[in-house]
């Protein structure tokens, strides 16, 4: 903002890229009364394009229609949610960049963008189940207000454009850094969907027909916020994608999906979360559910099978060995990648199941 007549065009273009997406439009209208001369009709024209684009709103930290000054886009709850999911990511994808994460130095020169990265889409996560909840009328108090009361301000103190590009602080924030690939918009775009998804079938009534495409689909897109954090390291790396470690882990993926969704079956019924086992018993009833699954699993598991031959040996066994320590210390007696399935007793009414728990508690 102060007189710069000794810099050259490329050191001032320099200083602009590397702090533009720190300047809020309020910051500009302030500068702009003690600002004289020339310089005043340069930061008047950045205004009025800010203005009309609105590129900068919502990213984090700044004053936009996402919150208030005082009110932060990331919570503490959600960074704690995120810290597990990022140390499973260090302890099991770190191996496929040739990092190891036994060396304090390989995680923390990453972990502020893939930790920062993780907490917003928990963020996130944490309003979409709030919106469940509030579709669902299941309306508990807390603080002196009810879940629907708490619910129905999430529009106003969020705008618009939480509904209809949540993801955009976070995509500026990258674009910012240099990180921002279309692959990596793709991925935020399934994170979209998966919500989306999860709304519609979380949210649907007895009366209403779920669909078989409509789950399949949402247990693919699940772990995108994984897929998010690769492509990520991978541009933190400034190395290429790489495609057979991308599907390979992908499909993994769907199969600890499955695994988590039977092993954490009946919370996922007490909580209305989605959860794959659920809408198949709603789609094809107790008797027919866990054979639709298993097929679902074996053919998952033939193409993991084919996709970890092509992998270099020594990576594949070490990622075993990963996916076994992980199944242990997740309290899992069976399951995916031990070789055997577990289906837990189903449960048909599911409105009797909670009305039970519920009472008895």
């Amino acid at each position: 903002m102060e007189p710069c007549g000794k810099l050259s065009i490329q050191d001032k273009c320099n200083l602009i890229s590397h702090h533009l997406f720190k300047i809020s439009p309020s910051f500009i209208e302030k500068a702009l009364v003690v600002l004289p001369g020339k310089e005043m009709g340069v930061f008047n024209e950045s205004l009025s394009a800010k203005e009309n684009t609105d590129e900068l709103e919502g990213v984090p930290g700044l004053e936009t229609n996402y919150g208030s000054e005082d009110m932060a886009l990331i919570g503490l709850d959600a960074m704690q949610r995120a810290n597990s999911t990022l140390e499973d990511f260090c302890r099991s994808y770190f191996m496929f960049h040739r990092l190891d994460v036994k060396r304090p130095e390989s995680i923390f020169k990453y972990l502020p963008m893939l930790s920062f990265t993780e907490s917003y889409i928990y963020q996130l996560d944490t309003l979409n189940e709030k919106m469940i909840a509030l579709t669902t009328n299941k309306v508990t108090v807390q603080e002196g207000r009810s879940n629907y009361e708490a619910c129905s301000t999430i529009p106003q103190r969020f705008g618009k454009n939480f509904i209809s590009d949540p993801f955009q602080p976070l995509k500026i924030l990258l674009q910012c850094k240099g990180l921002l690939t279309e692959r990596i918009k793709e991925e935020l775009k399934c994170g979209e969907e998966y919500w989306a998804l999860e709304r519609k079938l979380c949210g649907a009534s007895e009366q209403i027909e779920i669909l078989k495409e409509d789950v399949l689909r949402a247990i693919h897109l699940k772990s995108f916020d994984y897929r998010v954090l690769n492509l990520l390291l991978y541009q933190l790396r400034g190395e290429e994608v790489n495609d057979l470690h991308m599907e390979f882990l992908s499909v993994s993926e769907f199969l600890v999906e499955i695994s988590d969704d039977l092993f954490d079956y009946e919370e996922d019924v007490l909580e209305n979360n989605f959860n794959v086992l659920r809408m198949f018993v709603r789609i094809y009833g107790a008797l027919t559910a866990p054979s639709m699954l298993a097929k679902c699993i074996t053919e998952a598991e033939e193409k993991y099978e084919k996709l970890s031959r092509a992998l270099n040996s020594q990576l594949f066994s070490c990622y075993q060995k990963r996916c076994e320590e992980a199944t242990r210390e997740g309290g899992k007696i069976s399951g995916y990648p031990l070789g055997s399935w577990t289906i837990p007793p189903l449960i048909v009414d599911e409105e009797l199941y909670r009305s039970n728990i519920q009472d008895s508690s």
